[in-house]
């Protein structure tokens, strides 16, 4: 049995039970739907489950994992570097990121790029990834492949909108509910699990039969009585020509209950993205109920866990 902890973005930090075969049944489950069993490379922090599953996908593989010095933070070519040894084995090669990594990685047509290119898939989970990071990195020639899961799903359950074989996914007034092996057995000193878990997240299925996931329930801005996802709102934002990032929360407001406040990475901080021009951008797209009331550019966003935005903080950072 493993102990794993979650990183407590939406309230305070659990500790998850996960059986062996959930684990065991977790990295199957991946290889099959990956084409196969392969060569990874551990670029993210043993201490959360996307870096945990690496090794039990490598154990499981029967395969020695390349690993990523990560002391002085994720670089392009440090990435480069520790993919070198992985990418000359025989056989597939995998490894898996945050969106943050993958950012960096498309940034520059470098090494950092190229090595990306070579592996056979590039697993992006952690947070939720921007549709305009996704194209971009598909279009340069990266086989990335989008996952939803947590630490009480032994990791990833969810690919590119599609359950892996044996999981099954439904929604209950809009929230995900998730059924299958890869199932933790409960939390340490707490809720024991059943057949099905009942996830935090809000989703809703495409038109193709996949699943989005719009954010947590915790998330939801409640403007006007109107249930403003910020995921929706930051998809927007980052489409938007000069934004990098961007983060929306909900500020209280004694009229309107919650306003909605964004927190904007600019690509470029001496030249900003016009605040009217995102306004509008989001009027346009969602509806005037969904537009931010305060616009403010940061250089980052604040992160807790593996790629996960402190929503906390941001908000915080409106004063």
């Amino acid at each position: 049995m493993l102990a794993v902890g979650t990183s407590g973005s939406t309230g305070e930090p659990k500790t998850v039970l996960l059986s062996a075969s959930a684990l065991v049944a977790s990295a199957e489950l991946t290889h099959a739907r990956l084409g196969g069993p392969g060569t990874w490379l551990l670029a993210l922090p043993t201490t959360h489950i996307a870096g945990i599953q690496v090794l039990v996908r490598s154990i499981v593989a029967g395969t020695e994992p390349g690993v990523m010095d990560l002391a002085g933070g994720f670089r392009a070519s440090g990435f480069a570097a520790a993919a070198r040894s992985v990418l000359a084995r025989p056989g597939r090669h995998y490894t898996a990121l945050v969106p943050t990594q993958l950012s960096r990685l498309v940034a520059t047509d470098g090494p950092g790029l190229a090595a990306a290119r070579a592996f056979d898939g590039v697993l992006i989970g952690g947070a939720a990834t921007p549709p305009s990071l996704l194209k971009r990195a598909r279009d340069l020639g990266v086989r990335v492949v989008t996952t939803y899961g947590m630490s009480e799903t032994s990791g990833g359950c969810v690919y590119d909108g599609l359950p892996l074989d044996g999981v099954h996914v439904r929604l209950v007034g809009g929230r995900i509910e998730i059924r299958g092996p890869v199932l933790a057995l409960g939390y340490q000193g707490g809720e024991r699990f059943g057949e099905w878990f009942r996830t935090g997240d809000l989703g809703r299925v495409r038109a193709d039969g996949t699943l989005e996931v719009l954010g947590r329930a915790d998330d939801v801005i409640i403007s006007g009585g109107e249930n403003i996802a910020p995921t929706l709102v930051e998809r927007v934002l980052v489409a938007q020509r000069g934004v990098h990032e961007a983060c929306a929360v909900g500020l209280p407001d004694p009229e309107w209950g919650q306003v909605v406040a964004a927190a904007v990475v600019p690509e470029d901080p001496e030249h900003l993205p016009d605040p009217e021009a995102l306004r509008a951008a989001v009027g346009d797209s969602i509806g005037r109920f969904a537009i931010p009331k305060r616009v403010i550019f940061v250089s980052e966003l604040p992160l807790r866990g593996p790629g996960k935005v402190d929503r906390r903080a941001v908000a915080g950072s409106f004063g």
